[in-house]
């Protein structure tokens, strides 16, 4: 099997990771509307640790966005 198809299959995997932080900001999107309608009042306190969570999710994504392209400018 030649190097360049080895190296594009790697970048289609890498690009997959935009799924798991798709499924990872899902799930905290729903946990924290969740909690802030049980409790509007500690919404002051679960905000920013949805917005860390949501960065640390978002962060894995642009990861794999990064492998890919650096793994497609090996192609050419």
């Amino acid at each position: 099997m030649d190097l360049s198809v080895l190296i594009a299959i790697g970048a289609g995997i890498a690009v997959f990771t935009g799924i798991g932080a798709g499924i990872g900001l899902g799930i905290a999107i729903s946990g924290a509307t969740q909690a802030i309608s049980r409790q509007p009042e500690a919404s002051g306190k679960i905000t920013p640790i949805f917005f860390v969570g949501a960065a640390l999710a978002e962060s894995t994504a642009i990861y794999g966005l990064v492998v890919a392209i650096l793994l497609i400018s090996r192609l050419g």
